[in-house]
């Protein structure tokens, strides 16, 4: 694999984490599903070795970003990292990202923002399969407006 093949397979797996986050970025308020049995959960973190990668880079690669859209919407192929992303996604989402890390978590909040104030067409649709009730996106907009009017 040449350096230019591997540090684009880092990009895409940083995405595919990031992205696993942002949709289940923790939101205060929102009460955590019941676990299914008494017996204590124990949660395993998602793989943690690719949060340093440059998620800036990769949010304004436009042919990246659209072939991860496209394959979370499914109407698009998937790369591995993709595919693991939309099998993982829902998990994520209905455990408010327990499994992050914080690096995780940051990265969730930058691709979420990214997507909602750069990219709304392209959050609604993933909003609609993954997030049908815009909890996150809600969340979002108040702490973005709460942010707004105490700089005034």
């Amino acid at each position: 694999m040449g350096h230019s093949s591997f540090r684009l397979a880092m990009w895409n797996t940083s995405l595919v984490v990031a992205l696993i986050c942002a949709a289940c970025y923790q939101v205060d308020g929102l009460p955590h599903p019941p676990a299914t049995s008494s017996a204590p959960m124990v949660e395993k973190a998602y793989d943690d070795k690719f949060d340093n990668v440059d998620l800036d880079e990769i949010l304004n690669q436009e042919r990246l970003l659209i072939n991860y859209i496209k394959c979370l919407e499914g109407t698009g192929p998937c790369t591995p990292d993709a595919k693991m992303l939309k099998e993982i996604l829902p998990d994520a989402i209905q455990t408010d990202c327990t499994k992050c890390t914080e690096k995780q978590r940051y990265g969730a909040e930058k691709v979420t923002r990214h997507l909602i104030d750069n990219r709304p067409s392209d959050w609604e649709r993933l909003e609609k399969i993954y997030d049908p009730e815009g909890v996150y996106r809600i969340k979002y907009e108040e702490l973005k407006a709460k942010l707004l009017n105490e700089q005034r």
